[in-house]
């Protein structure tokens, strides 16, 4: 486990009272852990409109996935696990759903009164072609400066050890972002075997919030059923990009603002809510 070449000086920053949404301990945990799960937070008709969209969605992809050579591009394969992006810039319903007050609560209590939703995508874990996900910072897969934001893992079905749900190696979040080494077809991984590891079963209308920084992975669906999950990812208002190879340039070659208005637009503002 070594750090990302562009992680100098890393410190965590730890979320200070008063928060006015989260109870003390669940932030205290999400502090000290790197995450923290949230039961029953939508119930079943705000998920079934939810569903309905992704589901939509979410066929579309796998019916293009399946024409492709081997069934798959890149770590996205039909029948095993497929990634529908940017779902807010084709429904209304999903964009207004990223302005929930529990994720702008969130929001205001961990990453601060100035959000930008970051991005979102349906995830849906098939059972024909069991796999795992494996080991990694959602930090890895595109280097965000600051290197903390905030990743809300809504479970759309019940999410279980036997399904995929996710699981976390606590405490890591606090070196900030890892070297990861691509492994195909799974993915990037920034370790194999961490000591301490949480499984975050989670039932459906619940929601895993974690860290950019947190390195977490799903397991292989053994059932029979698919496992759905949609996931929002909210950075702090300015939040930049950093572009380049890092096996090869010590420091990235360029830095691009996160703000592009179809969907990485405002949530918060001084707190407040900000209106579509």
């Amino acid at each position: 486990m070594n750090l990302h070449p562009w992680n100098h000086d890393f410190a965590w920053e730890a979320s200070p009272p008063p928060h006015r949404f989260l109870r003390d301990d669940q932030v205290a945990q999400f502090d000290d852990e790197g995450f923290v799960v949230v039961p029953d937070v939508f119930d079943a008709d705000t998920l079934a409109a939810v569903i309905a969209d992704t589901d939509r969605f979410e066929a579309e992809v796998d019916a293009f996935l399946a024409q492709q050579a081997e069934g798959r591009i890149s770590i996205a394969e039909a029948g095993a696990i497929t990634f529908s992006t940017h779902l807010v810039t084709r429904s209304p319903h999903l964009a207004a759903f990223a302005r929930h007050p529990f994720f702008l609560g969130a929001c205001a209590d961990l990453i601060g009164p100035d959000a930008n939703l970051y991005w979102d995508q349906a995830v849906y874990k098939k059972p024909e072609k069991p796999r795992r996900f494996p080991w990694h910072q959602d930090n890895g897969y595109a280097y965000v400066e600051p290197q903390q934001y905030l990743t809300c893992w809504v479970a759309l079905t019940d999410a279980t050890a036997d399904n995929g749900c996710p699981q976390v190696a606590r405490g890591l979040h606090r070196k900030g972002t890892l070297a990861h080494t691509y492994v195909d077809p799974l993915g990037w991984e920034c370790l194999t075997d961490p000591d301490d590891v949480a499984v975050a079963e989670v039932g459906a209308g619940g929601v895993v919030v974690f860290s950019s920084l947190t390195p977490h992975l799903t397991g292989p669906n053994t059932t029979d059923g698919v496992r759905k999950a949609y996931i929002l990812q909210y950075a702090p208002a300015g939040a930049t990009v950093l572009r380049g190879d890092p096996k090869k340039d010590t420091e990235p070659a360029s830095r691009e603002p996160a703000d592009n208005p179809d969907w990485q637009f405002p949530v918060l503002r001084a707190g407040e809510p900000v209106v579509a």
